[in-house]
């Protein structure tokens, strides 16, 4: 590829990467606060979180499990935050698979871990990938609350979800890097809330 049009090729997709940012910071904020809420008070009445996607989404449910169970930054030694990521275990995955099918993976798992008072974080960029919304049908029928995370159309998730956060994209990459910083937000608005720093630790940051 010409080096010209390899730099122009790159500085349009970085632009719809912006673009479709802010987007997302015109019209998911006030989803962004009230799922933040959501797993705010669940985890302060003792519950936990599981999620679960496919592809892509399943590597953002490992991140965000991990986020919550280790810390976001180091300096921050905050008490663990309970939560599971459902891609994860592939012994249990394949099984699942194997002898349900794989439209079961996560609602296998939501029925033996999820309990009420739990939250669900779904996470699928067309918002109709089926193992995903038999999940979330399954946690709302058992007391739990879920979000969604989706793009534009929000598909058969978002009308599952106490509350869904819809990128307001059609690129499946674009919604991707979105919900990649969203989940990220997600972590520091809970931590922040549950495990606030003091105001000393918090001027002597980067010193």
């Amino acid at each position: 590829m010409n080096p010209e049009h390899a730099r122009d090729r790159v500085r349009e997709y970085l632009g719809a990467t912006a673009d479709a940012v802010l987007r997302a910071q015109a019209e998911c904020v006030d989803d962004i606060v009230a799922a933040s809420g959501i797993l705010i008070e669940a985890l302060s009445a003792g519950g936990k979180v599981l999620i679960c996607g496919n592809g892509g989404s399943a590597a953002d449910a490992q991140h965000l499990a991990t986020e919550f169970v280790s810390t976001l930054t180091v300096d921050n030694r905050r008490p663990s935050i309970p939560a599971i990521a459902l891609t994860t275990d592939t012994s249990l995955l394949t099984a699942i698979g194997n002898d349900f099918g794989f439209d079961g993976v996560f609602e296998r798992q939501v029925e033996s871990l999820g309990r009420p008072g739990d939250v669900l974080i779904a996470i699928s960029t067309s918002g109709s990938s089926s193992n995903v919304v038999r999940a979330a049908e399954l946690a709302r029928a058992s007391s739990m609350r879920v979000i969604g995370l989706t793009g534009d159309d929000g598909g058969k998730l978002a009308p599952l979800a106490d509350v869904a956060i819809r990128v307001p994209d059609s690129v499946t990459a674009h919604i991707q890097e979105c919900h990649l910083a969203i989940e990220q937000l997600l972590a520091k608005l809970v931590e922040d809330a549950l495990y606030p720093r003091s105001d000393s630790r918090e001027k002597g940051k980067g010193s």
